[in-house]
């Protein structure tokens, strides 16, 4: 009984060219995507890593007494490098 309604429908696109051509592009475009994706996540990710870990090494090494708060971690988790870069400035500024 399931044989004889899936057969039919498996028949309507089991010759198209059309069908074939257009599973094949959007299964190439889903791979795209996901590495595209996967590459700019771990680059963000490793962006945040070493704007972390420089955090706490210049305040460990120069004692700036830079405040871990929400807000320094968000900054430098989202932006990394140039994040603990503004921070400091701002450190030494006295703005911070």
């Amino acid at each position: 009984m399931l044989a004889s309604i899936a057969l039919p429908l498996l028949s309507i696109f089991a010759g198209s060219v059309v069908s074939e051509t257009l599973i094949i592009v959007a299964i190439i475009a889903v791979i795209f995507i996901v590495f595209a994706l996967g590459r700019f996540l771990l680059g963000l990710l490793v962006n945040s890593i070493l704007g972390l870990i420089a955090l706490f090494l210049i305040n460990a090494i120069f004692g700036l007494a830079i405040p871990i708060t929400l807000a320094t971690i968000a900054a430098t988790a989202i932006f990394g490098l140039p994040a603990v870069f503004v921070i400091v400035i701002l450190k030494l500024g006295g703005m911070l």
